[in-house]
């Protein structure tokens, strides 16, 4: 599933190609067609992302939100001016290749310019088709996409707990205070999107590792101090997550190779890495399901025990 992350920097694509552009918007597969009426023609003022989700605003005051879900995808292509312009955001956001990354572009394979007369066909089921005059974008496989009233997208928002990917005034002590409010473990609170939004599978089990903090340990058994350190590293690493376009975790001098770009076998501590040595004590690093999803993490470098005290399930 896109994280935060992925979700910021989708939203920088879609201000950087399509904002201030009328956009036909259409159903292929026919599933939102009576959405795509309502924004066809428009223009896309601006786009915006909190957390996971994606918030296109057209000039009509309607907001078209998209939440990719576990198997959502955009796909992106067009002309020469709409690839150059990608070309460039890609850089700016320090991605490798196309920043579109999955997309088809009018460019043939030995670089030289094809004419963009019109979007090629849909491929599968695509939910929305956003059409300007120099390229397209089509939504696949997406939980949630609707068309919203300002008001209604400003509630949806209003609902999720802070962005470390905006780190307004206050919202670090908000998010300890919501924190220690619950008695879940706080590998669950951090996939909880009321408690922190725009965190995924991958972002809470590096966050926890980083922070050496026990998966397991209940929100009411964490102190400020804890949570504060945990809130002023998520603040720092997603940006990074923002700028490379993919979620790099380790510090440098936890990468053998030192290799530029990272490789990715070295991007993270934990995440899929079980049976594997920690990278910092050389234990093996174990999984197990918790919140439907996989939970990874280091039993020496995380774990209770190794204070002299033990998990809460006994182990």
């Amino acid at each position: 599933m896109p994280e935060g992350n992925s979700s910021h920097l989708l939203a920088r694509k879609f201000q950087g190609v399509f904002a201030g552009h009328p956009l036909h918007v259409s159903s292929p597969q026919g599933r939102f067609t009576a959405g795509a009426s309502r924004l066809d023609r428009q223009v896309l003022e601006y786009a915006r992302a909190y957390g996971k989700q994606l918030f296109l605003h057209f000039g009509n005051e309607l907001v078209l939100r998209v939440h990719l879900g576990l198997y959502g995808a955009w796909d992106f292509g067009g002309d020469e001016a709409f690839i150059r312009a990608s070309s460039a955001l890609a850089q700016r956001a320090g991605e490798e290749g196309v920043l579109l990354a999955g997309g088809t572009s009018d460019v043939a394979a030995d670089g030289a310019d094809v004419e963009y007369a019109k979007p090629q066909e849909p491929r599968g089921a695509v939910r929305v088709r956003l059409v300007s005059a120099h390229g397209w974008a089509d939504l696949h496989g997406a939980t949630a996409c609707e068309v919203l009233t300002p008001a209604e997208a400003a509630a949806i928002v209003a609902a999720l707990g802070p962005d470390p990917l905006y780190s307004r005034p206050g919202d670090g002590v908000e998010f300890v205070r919501r924190v220690q409010g619950s008695r879940s473990p706080i590998a669950l609170l951090l996939m909880n999107q009321q408690i922190l939004a725009g965190v995924g599978n991958v972002y809470r089990a590096e966050l926890l590792f980083r922070q050496r903090m026990n998966p397991w340990l209940p929100g009411t058994g964490l102190s400020a101090q804890q949570l504060n350190a945990l809130w002023q590293d998520v603040v720092s690493v997603m940006p990074d997550g923002v700028r490379a376009g993919r979620i790099i975790t380790t510090l440098p001098q936890d990468r053998p190779s030192h290799a530029v770009p990272v490789p990715v076998e070295e991007a993270h501590y934990v995440y899929q890495r079980n049976g594997l040595p920690c990278r910092i004590c050389g234990t093996d690093i174990a999984s197990t399901g918790l919140g439907n999803r996989k939970l990874y993490w280091c039993p020496c470098c995380q774990r209770l025990r190794c204070r002299q005290e033990t998990r809460p399930d006994g182990a």
